[in-house]
């Protein structure tokens, strides 16, 4: 693999918390909006997103079962996996 692809090649099992700093921020703007009272524990939600990272349907922080961005649904505490994984 040459230098440019190795560049170009983007990461399909990695969360937006894993990507540029600007991605970051929206993600974090997101995750600070949802109530108190709806949010995961912090441990409950790195379980949920340590499942996600084994799933064959994480692309680019994306579920392809459902099209959301993981890191929002495993936040919530009412959110499910559509597998029903967590």
């Amino acid at each position: 693999m040459t230098q440019m692809q190795t560049k170009l090649r983007i990461c399909k099992k990695c969360f937006i918390r894993d990507l540029a700093a600007e991605d970051q921020k929206d993600m974090q703007r997101y995750l600070d909006a949802i109530k108190r009272q709806d949010r995961t524990d912090e441990d409950t939600y790195e379980k949920r997103l340590a499942v996600c990272t084994e799933c064959d349907k994480l692309f680019e922080a994306t579920c392809q079962a459902c099209g959301c961005y993981v890191e929002l649904r495993a936040a919530i505490r009412h959110g499910r996996c559509p597998y029903k994984k967590w």
